[in-house]
């Protein structure tokens, strides 16, 4: 095949992903330019609520349910998902009367959901409804009605759902952050719904979780020959040694930095004291801080190493930036 219908093929390609792209985000932005009081109501109905909210949808709109679901349980709003095929079939005893129920489907005919919605609202359960479709049963049924149509899909057949979920996708999200903010959920919330994760990392490591002790704190006294603190920072292997008086408070700190400037000074090692050439009032740390600040004061200052110090500045432990990699802080 010659070039000439290769790249005309790659442009097709292109044009139709931008296509793509232009239907989904003229979607999402018609529902910004849409959005009033029922999206309020539907939020207020859900803080109101005693119980979790209920996600059911099937097919693609169930896929998006999940997500709506497993967003809104990582971000305070206890929920969980079921399957409105299933739902029938067992799953249904899951809901109780202090629940909202949240049933997705573009149409608003969907005959597993509408065959489940009577049973709900038996209960005592309220109803939000996310259609295409403010005329459908399933709209004309719920307590809140949020109206996600969108003007076509952006499969070239009209027919797949792409912009339809990729709307729904995004109203969700909206409502799941809403209610986020309307909790007062924070970064800490956050971090402990998600221990296991990056930022659980960041905001529940603290420094005396990745700090070194003990032993492996490089440190000498405040009248040590500077050939000692060299020996002690070659032990320790930390670029640096803290200097301290005899009751253990950190006076000082030595650096790899020091030393190449004692070097090129042609200080005398064996003579020389490290309280003449160490630097007096280093920056320090308390160990129940969080390791992330650490890792930002150390970028701050520009600086590889920190020492950490009790209330009384007595000194209790010692990191460095591989530290923190180590712990993947940073």
């Amino acid at each position: 095949m010659s070039s000439a219908p290769i790249a005309a093929a790659h442009a097709r390609v292109v044009d139709l992903a931008r296509r793509v792209l232009a239907i989904e985000a003229e979607a999402v932005q018609a529902l910004a330019d849409r959005l009033d009081e029922t999206f309020t109501r539907a939020v207020d109905l859900i803080l109101a609520s005693r119980g979790r909210v209920i996600v059911s949808g099937i097919g693609k709109t169930g896929h998006i349910g999940r997500k709506f679901a497993a967003t809104l349980a990582s971000t305070g709003t206890p929920a969980y998902f079921v399957h409105a095929a299933e739902a029938a079939h067992g799953d249904l005893g899951m809901i109780t009367a202090n629940d909202v129920l949240v049933a997705i489907s573009y149409s608003g005919s969907s005959e597993e959901l509408l065959k489940i919605v009577p049973l709900v609202k038996r209960q005592g359960a309220r109803l939000i409804a996310l259609t295409g479709n403010p005329d459908s049963p399933l709209a004309r049924e719920a307590d809140v009605h949020l109206n996600g149509a969108v003007r076509e899909e952006a499969c070239p057949l009209n027919l797949a759902p792409t912009a339809s979920t990729t709307a729904a996708l995004a109203l969700t999200d909206a409502l799941a952050v809403a209610l986020l903010d309307a909790r007062g959920f924070g970064p800490d919330d956050f971090a402990r719904s998600h221990p296991g994760g990056a930022l659980g990392r960041r905001l529940l490591t603290h420094v005396s979780d990745v700090m070194r002790s003990g032993t492996a704190i490089p440190q000498v006294g405040e009248h040590a020959l500077l050939g000692d603190a060299l020996m002690e920072m070659t032990r320790a292997g930390m670029g640096m040694t803290a200097i301290i008086d005899s009751d253990g408070r950190i006076v000082g700190i030595y650096t790899d930095g020091d030393l190449r400037r004692s070097l090129a000074s042609g200080c005398n090692f064996s003579t020389a004291q490290v309280v003449d050439v160490m630097k007096r009032g280093p920056q320090t740390i308390q160990a129940g801080a969080l390791a992330v600040e650490a890792a930002e004061m150390m970028e701050r200052l520009r600086i590889s190493q920190l020492l950490v110090a009790d209330p009384a500045g007595r000194l209790v432990g010692a990191l460095n930036h591989h530290d923190l990699m180590l712990a993947k802080v940073i």
